[in-house]
Parts: C-alpha cells; structure tokens; sequence
C-alpha cells in the first residue's frame, strides 16, 4: 500500500503534474503557514518584494550537480543554503539570501567541491581550531541547509570519497588551497567532530574565484556577537536587509485532486468523488484513494497491494531521495515561486519504512509550517 499526503495553506498554488510515482509509498507536501525571520541584520541583501508562492519554476535545478550512485542518476535534493568564497588575503564573498545569486556561484564552484572530494586522501580528525583556521583559507565552502549522508552529497556533486567516510553526515564542508597542497575539511554532524583531508585538487583552481569581490562577509565566531557560540558558523551579511516576502492564493480543493491525480498517473482512471461533512474532498479508484482538505492538505494513498512491472523494490538511500526529489520538484517544486524545496532529512521509521522530509526555504530562511512543519514528506515502505 502507499500513500500520498499534500499540506498547503491557502496562498499556495499548485499548477502543474508530474510523472514519477512508481515506487512512492507516502508524499506528504505540506504549503501551510509562514513564520520566517523578521527585519534583521543577519539577512542577506536584496531589497526587493519576493513573490513566495504563485509563479511556475522549477525547484531543484540539477545539472551541474548531476551524478550517478547505484546505478541511478542523480540530481541534487538541495543546495547549500550558504556558500563563502575566501581569497589569498583572507577576506570573503558570501552569498546566502538571494537565491539566483547564489545558484550562479554554485554552478561555478560545484565542480571544483566535487573535484576536491572526489580527489581526497583517506580523512583523519582536526581539532575546532584548525577547522576555524581553514575557514579563513583562500577556498570555498558550502553550508547546507541540514546534515546530508557523505554518499549522497557525493552522488549530487558527481565526487566519491573514501569508502570510510561515506556513512558520515555533514552539512558543512569546505575546500582550502594552498601552493604546496590542498585540503577538503568537513564536520561531522552526528559525533561534532571535525575531518580533513589531502586533495589533488590544485591551487590554480583559487584563480577562477578572483572573479569574486569581497562583500564584508564574515561568521558570527568572528564577529564579537554576544552569543555567537551557539551559532558560530551562521554567516553575517553586514549593512543589509531582509526583503518583504508576499503570497498568493491557492487552487481549490478540486484543482488540488485534479492535479495530484494527472501527476500520480492516475487521470484517465475511473473513479468516484464525494464530499465528507468537513468539506473534505474524497476520490476513489481501483488503485488509489486520495482526499482534499479545505485547507490545502492533501492525502494520496496508493492501494494495489502488488507493485507495479518493473518496480524495484532495493532502494539504497541516494536512489529514494532522488525518487522522492522527483515526487516533489515536479509538484510543489514548480509552483513555489521563489522559495524553495530543499531535502532535510532520511528517517527510519520502523522496519522496512524510511521517509525522506523536505522544507521550504525562501529569501534565506526556513518556512516554518504549522502542524506537520514541513513541506513534503515521501515514504517508502519495502522498496515501494
């Protein structure tokens, strides 16, 4: 059995389907309330009104981040949410907030994190200090928005590291040249420890970075915030300011079943609607169940027993994120205007069910949704 569940407020607007649904057991696509950061000097820099749902565009823009791992190609399910460029002098280009901007840096700098892991030497423990050190190296780094498996970040920037370091969680991780060598550095997020390692990648690679003019970028360890211990590496953009964010209504209940249906593969079945007391839309088919709620939330349930030909049913984890990247850019990903859908993590749920949980972000911060919280959560049950 698999199911579907789809959560949005009223300002959410989805507009079009999608194609995967093969072996997705549970989508849960929350677009629900907003609660992001206030006016503040920790934001990013554009001043401008930033529609966040209402226009089409397409979420996860994989190309440069493509790879492959176990057989599957890979796009990536997020991009880091900040990324720094430090040059020979130490000072740095940080972009965070502004969404394009930070698509082009990493479109130019992908390839060389993915070089520099993919080249990297056998990795052994530093101290915090030498961490922090490294961070003022002329290089890049990449801060996502929530810890990634080492195999799965490897798989969206086309890279392999070590065998031993692939089970490792990260969600900073960053790249240092020097003339003599070069250096990738990581933190592990589960034990707090922090990695480095000898790469192969070359310091001519610091010289397609010159492009970059520093913008007073710095990290809260160093800039004598009270406080800034519990959020060391958080990047302070100085002098700027958050833009206003606006919304736009959503379709009605009936557009939401049409459109999860025709996405699921499911529109040219039979099947039969009714209208629960609440106001809550109910579709029945041979092979599915699917409700509407008024508020937006939408329940998918798949209910053939039996998956469909050729459905696999080994599954590794990079394999059901990309599924389930697949399940969400091509529903909520293309209607979120220009806020985001960014993978957040892998849970095991219980015994052969895994999920894989999805966020919206926009203008640099995280929508915090009511209820579930989230954007989007996939389940997959053995294999399916």
């Amino acid at each position: 059995m698999s199911e579907t569940t789809v959560d949005s407020k009223a300002w959410t607007r989805v507009k079009k389907g999608f194609e995967w649904a093969g072996t997705v057991l549970i989508v849960l696509l929350s677009i629900s309330a907003l609660l992001l950061g206030g006016r503040t000097g920790l934001f990013n820099d554009f001043l401008r009104s930033v529609p966040f749902f209402g226009s089409v565009a397409d979420l996860v823009r994989g190309s440069s981040g493509a790879g492959v791992s176990g057989g599957s190609s890979l796009k990536e399910a997020a991009r880091p949410l900040t990324i720094v460029i430090t040059n020979e002098a130490g000072e740095r280009y940080g972009v965070k907030y502004d969404s394009d901007a930070r698509n082009a840096v990493y479109d130019r700098t992908s390839s060389i994190m993915g070089e520099a892991l993919g080249s990297a030497s056998e990795p052994s423990e530093i101290s915090a200090e030498e961490w922090r050190s490294a961070l003022s190296g002329a290089g890049v780094y990449f801060d996502y928005t929530a810890p990634v498996r080492l195999s799965v970040l490897d798989g969206w920037l086309g890279a392999r590291m070590p065998e031993m370091a692939e089970d490792v969680d990260i969600r900073r991780v960053c790249v240092v040249f020097g003339e003599d060598r070069s250096r990738i550095y990581y933190e592990d997020c589960v034990s707090g420890l922090f990695y480095g390692a000898d790469t192969a990648s070359s310091a001519g690679k610091a010289q397609e970075l010159e492009i970059y003019s520093p913008n007073g970028a710095l990290f809260a360890f160093e800039s004598g915030i009270i406080h800034a211990e519990n959020a060391p590496y958080t990047l302070i953009m100085q002098g700027r300011e958050h833009p206003d964010i606006s919304t736009s209504a959503a379709g009605s209940a009936v557009e939401l079943l049409d459109i999860t249906l025709t996405a699921l593969g499911h529109s040219n079945e039979l099947s039969t609607t009714f209208t629960e007391s609440d106001g809550t839309l109910q579709r029945i088919g041979t092979q599915f169940r699917i409700r509407a709620e008024l508020s937006g939330r939408i329940m998918y349930r798949r209910t053939d027993i039996q998956p469909p030909d050729g459905e696999r049913r080994e599954l590794n984890e990079s394999e059901m994120i990309e599924m389930a990247r697949a399940v969400v850019a091509d529903t909520i990903g293309k209607t979120c205007g220009s806020a985001e859908v960014f993978f957040e993590s892998f849970e095991s749920v219980t015994g052969d069910t895994c999920s894989v949980v999805f966020g919206y972000y926009i203008a640099g911060g995280r929508v915090n949704l009511l209820e579930e919280r989230h954007a989007a959560r996939v389940t997959f049950r053995s294999g399916s």
